[in-house]
């Protein structure tokens, strides 16, 4: 069987509604991890998604941060929050269990801080919330499962992720620390389900709102699905739904789309 796991980064979703649910009629994607859903699990549209045939699990947070699951499969178990630091209460990691036709697939929903301004406590925080991502992912690897870690990573990988490297040198997306933290991950097994499918370079997922990024195609690439290798066995396909960012009231990042072959 074929699904499709998705990862966006909604920028609100009572701000963006009518185009998630567009998005949700149109692309139709099986698993759909969402980011900064911005409100509290009782305010999240729960009805006009169920509506769409989707199953919703929700880690939301005052106007700030928060992620949700949304699954067109039963969700077996959920874990809210990112182990590692009891003390966090900001709303960024939600990992799923979910029982397809063919088995078990394992998402997370991940917002990572942005870390600026670098360097400075935020930026701490950005780094030692990878080292627990890190920890967790290493863990999560040792189940063999199908596995996929779908976010907004707020990273750029390399120089050919973004429209001009100059720009955003010393920016905490950017920085050799926060680079090196994101190969790390892919270091213990995991891979990038863009590189192994496209791989092309100034292929973005976000454009800012300000200077006209967006017309100018000023953009940086972010939002990533990192496959177990169990998972990345399945990849067939990576597609990043640019046109969703032309909308009316959109978001500034875009979905990306894995299709897998189970």
């Amino acid at each position: 069987m074929t699904i499709t796991i998705a990862t966006w980064n909604v920028n609100s979703v009572k701000a963006r509604l009518e185009n998630v649910l567009d998005w949700l009629r149109e692309a139709a994607p099986d698993i759909a991890c969402l980011q900064e859903i911005k409100c509290i699990d009782e305010n999240f549209p729960r009805l006009e998604i169920e509506d769409l045939g989707y199953n919703v699990e929700t880690h939301g947070q005052k106007s700030y941060n928060g992620v949700a699951i949304l699954s067109k499969f039963p969700i077996d178990e959920s874990i809210a929050g990112l182990p590692g630091d009891d003390a966090d209460e900001q709303a960024r990691y939600l990992e799923a269990v979910i029982s397809t036709d063919d088995g078990v697939v394992r998402v997370a929903s991940i917002y990572l801080p942005n870390g600026n301004p670098a360097p400075g406590p935020k930026f701490d925080y950005k780094l030692g919330w990878m080292k627990r991502l890190k920890a967790r992912a290493e863990e999560l690897l040792t189940y063999e499962e199908n596995l996929v870690l779908a976010g907004d990573y707020n990273v750029i990988p390399g120089d050919a992720d973004v429209h001009d490297p100059a720009a955003w040198e010393g920016d905490a997306l950017t920085r050799p620390e926060s680079r090196e933290a994101f190969r790390s991950l892919l270091w213990l097994g995991f891979t990038s389900a863009f590189e192994q499918c496209d791989g092309r370079a100034h292929q973005y997922t976000f454009w800012d709102y300000q200077a006209g990024a967006w017309q100018k195609d000023h953009g940086i690439r972010i939002d990533h699905l990192l496959c177990s290798p169990q998972a990345a066995d399945h990849l067939k396909s990576v597609d990043i739904h640019k046109a969703t960012r032309g909308k009316a009231k959109a978001s500034d990042h875009v979905p990306v789309v894995g299709t897998f072959a189970f």
